[in-house]
């Protein structure tokens, strides 16, 4: 996937910055794997160190994992096969913030920022949602896939070391159009092949709950590619490729946290609000005047949240009967103020810790480029490199 997600960025950006943007979501693949390993699954997914907050270092570089996992129980999978399943999680989570940061970051910066967001923001709420002893996970909240520890969470960070960063040079005076996009449905194809590993794979088996969020993958991106694209045709008066490749992902990202509690008629009422919703969310940073340059908060922030408010609505044990039900299945208010409550915790926490990451990276090393390596572009600048050997790779504004 996240090659894919290098694709699907890259042809978003001008020539002069699509190897930096697809740099970024390849480095993501070699540090978090990294980190992961030595201590990274250990914090997130350890025997709980107190207060449900963090795990302990017992599983630190692989080891004592052959007994099982803490409270996984019956898991019939290798306990490695999760780890590495997880790091998957943790990998896109990571390079999904570079869409945000476009033409104007720092590659050592970017680094730096990762490395410390990976073990301040990712693994805490990796643990507080995802591992049975994790605090939220403990008082009930269900999260099949990432709607909070992936989307929400790579949203609000994305808003937060932008606000930081700041716009860029000449933005949003100056047009700075996609480079190429069919480079971009290309990278939206493999998302979507992609995501049904992301949602299925969850399951952690080859089971009716898998099948069932298989299903819901495909009926939530489908609806989502048509939600956006009535938006766009109602709102300006044409439907953009670059829309459906974007009501696509919309529509996935959403269903994420709820493919494996839903029923699949709920699931195209999640892609179609997505499809619906994210398009208008992605316009207002012009109201709001921050540059979200690819649109991270829009679409995968408010995606999150919609998945986790429909989860706690649609909810149902018919699928998943270690689930639970929700609101208009039974369930009551207790188990959709979970979910409000995990999705206001992942915005806030990820949002704050983020921004204090960022200032320091800024204020010790500095986050942004010189407005001279800007103007010449991130894959010059920053890489040596260039995209294209003929038609103004780096050396325009174009």
């Amino acid at each position: 996937m996240t090659p894919g997600l290098a694709l699907f960025y890259g042809g978003m950006v001008r020539s002069k910055g699509v190897l930096a943007v697809m740099m970024q979501s390849f480095i993501c693949m070699g540090i978090v794997t990294v980190l992961w390993a030595v201590f990274g699954f250990a914090l997130a997914f350890g025997h709980d160190a107190g207060g449900g907050l963090i795990g302990n270092l017992h599983m630190a570089g692989l080891s004592n994992t052959s007994h099982g996992l803490p409270g996984f129980h019956g898991l019939k999978v290798s306990p490695l096969a999760v780890m590495v399943f997880q790091m998957m999680f943790a990998i896109i989570t990571a390079a999904l913030i570079s869409g945000g940061t476009v033409d104007r970051i720092r590659f050592p910066a970017f680094v730096v920022f990762i490395v410390l967001w990976l073990l301040i923001v990712y693994i805490p709420l990796a643990h507080w949602v995802f591992s049975p002893e994790g605090w939220l996970a403990h008082r009930g909240v269900l999260d099949f896939a990432g709607g909070t520890v992936v989307e929400i969470n790579s949203g609000f960070s994305t808003l937060a070391i932008v606000v930081v960063l700041g716009r860029r040079r000449g933005w949003p005076r100056d047009a700075m159009p996609p480079h190429s996009v069919p480079l971009s449905l290309l990278g939206a194809g493999i998302l979507w092949f992609g995501w049904f590993g992301f949602n299925a794979g969850s399951a952690l088996g080859a089971n009716g709950v898998a099948v069932h969020a298989f299903v819901n993958t495909q009926l939530a991106a489908a609806a989502g590619m048509l939600g956006w694209l009535v938006f766009e045709s109602f709102k300006e008066r044409v439907a953009t490729t670059l829309g459906a490749a974007s009501g696509a992902v919309a529509g996935m990202v959403a269903i994420t946290p709820c493919a494996g509690y839903l029923g699949p008629m709920p699931s195209l009422l999640v892609g179609v609000l997505a499809g619906f919703i994210c398009a208008l969310a992605v316009r207002t940073k012009f109201k709001l005047r921050y540059d979200d340059s690819l649109d991270v908060l829009g679409v995968h922030g408010v995606g999150g949240l919609i998945g986790m408010f429909m989860l706690g609505l649609f909810a149902t044990r018919a699928v998943n009967a270690s689930g639970a039900n929700g609101l208009f299945n039974g369930g009551g208010f207790h188990f959709f103020g979970l979910e409000i409550l995990a999705a206001v915790v992942a915005a806030v926490f990820c949002f704050g810790a983020t921004y204090l990451i960022a200032k320091v990276v800024d204020i010790t090393i500095g986050l942004r480029v010189s407005a001279e390596d800007e103007f010449t572009g991130l894959d010059l600048s920053q890489h040596a490199e260039t995209a294209y050997s003929m038609g103004g790779s780096g050396h325009t504004s174009s």
